[in-house]
């Protein structure tokens, strides 16, 4: 039996949305470089983009796998690639959440259901979900696809409302979710992060319904009216 209709469902999203991720990375780039040498951290970033490209996000655990496999073909390694997975695994990613987030999502809470929907693989992203208190703030309301613009259907089945809002720093997401939902979504675009401020990848598609300069603004955010009654039309 699916679960009843909510009349408004918020959808937000994880990395540079709610959190860091380019500090992050940084960190990462700056520990390897520590531990392994600039050569290394180099190559590591390499691999790390190119896997991007073949599997559509960032697998930061796989590159080092593929980085290992690279310089160690049977498998041997050096303690200092092995710190790096520790370094990723540990990370203190509570520390890298955007200033609001956590009030954001209460205030979201408060007016409707409110959801984790992020890109990403099903090992690493869940843990960064987890420690960074996230999961505990949405009481496990978490879902993480691949291509999570892609699989609407599931969400809905799994999140059926009469509306739904997604917020997100990618504006490539937001058109392709809106092309697919139409007006059943508000897009909502958070100008944070290194994908916010490409102007160019930005130029490339449609403004979103509305646009805030950072996820605190959540808070004191004004909504459209109508959007929190329930039957009515947006």
């Amino acid at each position: 039996m699916n679960p009843p209709a909510e009349n408004v469902v918020f959808l937000v999203d994880v990395d540079n949305t709610l959190l860091d991720n380019d500090r992050v990375i940084a960190d990462l780039y700056t520990h390897l470089g520590n531990t392994l040498g600039a050569t290394a951290a180099e190559r590591y970033r390499t691999i790390l983009e190119t896997l991007r490209e073949e599997l559509g996000y960032v697998d930061y655990l796989g590159a080092l796998q593929r980085y290992r496999l690279q310089e160690a073909p049977l498998g041997m390694s050096s303690p200092c690639l092995l710190q790096a997975s520790r370094f990723l695994i540990d990370y203190p990613f509570a520390d890298r959440l955007y200033p609001g987030a956590l009030d954001g999502l209460q205030r979201l809470r408060s007016r409707g259901r409110t959801v984790i929907l992020s890109d990403g693989d099903v090992v690493f992203q869940p843990r960064k979900v987890e420690r960074s208190g996230l999961w505990d703030a949405t009481e496990g309301e978490v879902l993480i696809y691949v291509h999570k613009e892609l699989v609407l259907d599931a969400v809905a089945q799994l999140y059926p409302a009469r509306h739904y809002v997604m917020i997100d720093d990618k504006l490539r997401i937001l058109s392709a979710m809106k092309a697919t939902w139409g007006d059943r979504l508000t897009t909502v675009f958070v100008r944070q992060g290194h994908y916010a401020m490409d102007t160019q990848a930005i130029a490339a598609y449609p403004d979103a319904d509305m646009t805030i300069d950072r996820i605190g603004d959540l808070v004191s955010m004004e909504w459209p009216q109508g959007l929190f009654d329930a039957g009515a039309s947006t």
